[in-house]
C-alpha cells in the first residue's frame, strides 16, 4: 500500500451537511403523528408527505454520520496515542454531553409539559429515571438527541483496543486482504447481512447500539484503504437505485404491518436493512464524486458542526412551540420553523465561539488550533 497526503473534503462536506439536515428532519417530525417517532412538541396537523420524507432520511442519515465518525477515528489514531485519544474524546464529547444533560436538554423536554408544570417541576421531573421510557416523552430523564454523542464516546472507548490493533502491522495485513477481496463492488452488499442481524436484536429500537457500532467499525475500516472507496464509487448508482426502490416498497408494504418473525416480516426486514446500507454507501459515493473540494463555507461549517448539533434540537423545539400556535398551513409553518431554528442556532454559535469557556463546553477546539488528525493525512490506496 502506498500512502498519500490529502484531505478528505468529501467526508467533511457530508458531515456538515448531515448535521445541517438535522433541523429540517426534526422540525418535520413536529407534523408527523407516528408513535414510533420522537419529538417533544406536535402540531395538530399530520403531514403524510413529511412522514414519508423523514422515513427516507432516517434510512441513511445516522448511518452516514456514524460511518464518518468511524473514519475520523482511523485518522485520529494515526496522530495520537491511546491516552491522548481518550483525553481528546473526553473533552470533545463527554464534557459537552454532561453539560447538555444538566442544562438545555431538560428545558427542551420540559416544553412538551409546560402547560401543566412549572419550569422547576419540569427540571425536577427530568432527573427522575424511568428505565421503561428513556425517550423523555413522559418528562423523565433522557439524553434526547445527545444519544449520538453518548454512543460516539462509548464506541471510542470500547472499540479502542480493536482499533489500535488494526493499526498494527498484523491488523493492516488483514485490512489489506479484505481490501483486495472487496474490490468487486457487489461484495460490499454482503456487509448488509451482519447489519440486518444486529438490527433484528431490537436493542433500544432505532437507537440500536450494536447496529451503530458495526456501522462505526465499517467506517473505521473503510478509511484505512482507498480500495474500499473505489469499490463504493463503482457501486454508487446501483446502490442509490436499490435504496430508492426499497424506500418505495417500504411505503407500499410497511414492515410494521406484519407480525414479527413471519416470513413476510423477515423478507421485508432484510430488504429494508439492505436498503439502509445501500443508501449509506450511495451517499459516500456521491460525496466522493461531487464534494471533494474546499472553500470558506466548508471551513466555517466544519468549526460550527459540533455546537450546531448540540443546540439544534432546543432551538427547533422552542421555535416550533410558538410557530405551531399560528393559524397557518403546514406549508408556511414548516419552512418558518426551519429557517428561524437554523438562524438562532448559528447566532448562538457565533456568540459562544468567542469565549474559551463556552468553546470548551460545546466541544470546540481552542481558538487558532488546527487539527490535522481528523479526516486528514495517511490515506492508503
Amino acid at each position: 500500500m502506498t500512502s498519500t497526503s490529502e484531505r478528505r473534503y468529501d467526508l467533511d462536506w457530508l458531515r456538515v451537511l448531515g448535521v445541517l439536515l438535522l433541523v429540517p428532519f426534526h422540525v418535520a417530525l413536529i407534523f408527523v403523528f407516528d408513535p414510533f417517532t420522537i419529538m417533544y412538541i406536535r402540531d395538530t396537523v399530520n403531514s403524510r408527505v413529511l412522514a414519508e420524507v423523514t422515513g427516507f432520511i432516517h434510512m441513511w442519515h445516522m448511518p452516514m454520520l456514524f460511518m464518518i465518525s468511524g473514519a475520523a477515528t482511523w485518522f485520529a489514531l494515526g496522530h495520537r496515542s491511546a491516552g491522548e485519544y481518550i483525553s481528546e474524546r473526553s473533552m470533545r464529547l463527554f464534557l459537552p454531553l454532561v453539560f447538555g444533560i444538566l442544562t438545555y436538554v431538560p428545558f427542551t423536554i420540559y416544553l412538551q409539559h409546560s402547560n401543566a408544570l412549572s419550569l422547576q417541576e419540569g427540571y425536577a421531573g427530568f432527573f427522575q429515571i424511568d428505565l421503561n421510557q428513556l425517550d423523555g416523552m413522559n418528562g423523565t430523564f433522557t439524553p434526547a438527541h445527545l444519544w449520538f454523542i453518548l454512543f460516539l464516546f462509548v464506541f471510542s472507548l470500547v472499540g479502542l483496543p480493536i482499533f489500535q490493533w488494526l493499526r498494527t502491522e498484523r491488523g493492516r495485513s488483514i485490512i489489506e486482504r479484505l481490501g483486495r477481496a472487496i474490490q468487486t463492488p457487489l461484495s460490499l452488499t454482503v456487509l448488509g447481512i451482519p447489519l440486518t442481524l444486529a438490527a433484528a436484536t431490537g436493542i433500544l429500537g432505532d437507537m440500536n447500539p450494536l447496529y451503530y457500532f458495526l456501522i462505526f467499525f465499517f467506517g473505521f475500516v473503510f478509511a484505512s484503504d482507498m480500495r474500499f472507496q473505489k469499490s463504493i464509487d463503482k457501486l454508487t448508482w446501483i446502490a442509490l437505485a436499490y435504496g430508492v426502490a426499497e424506500t418505495a416498497i417500504n411505503i407500499i408494504f410497511p414492515i410494521r404491518n406484519f407480525t414479527q418473525w413471519t416470513p413476510q416480516w423477515m423478507v421485508l426486514g432484510f430488504t429494508y436493512q439492505l436498503g439502509r446500507w445501500m443508501l449509506t454507501l450511495a451517499t459516500l459515493g456521491l460525496g466522493h464524486r461531487f464534494l471533494n473540494f474546499t472553500n470558506g463555507a466548508l471551513q466555517y461549517a466544519s468549526a460550527a458542526a459540533m455546537p450546531f448539533y448540540l443546540l439544534h434540537m432546543t432551538f427547533s423545539v422552542v421555535t416550533g412551540y410558538f410557530v405551531i400556535q399560528l393559524d397557518a398551513p403546514v406549508a408556511v409553518k414548516y419552512p418558518l420553523i426551519v429557517l428561524v431554528a437554523i438562524g438562532l442556532t448559528l447566532l448562538a454559535y457565533e456568540l459562544m465561539r468567542r469565549w474559551g469557556v463556552t468553546r470548551l463546553l460545546f466541544g470546540m477546539k481552542k481558538r487558532g488550533y488546527i487539527d490535522n488528525a481528523i479526516l486528514d493525512t495517511q490515506l492508503h490506496q
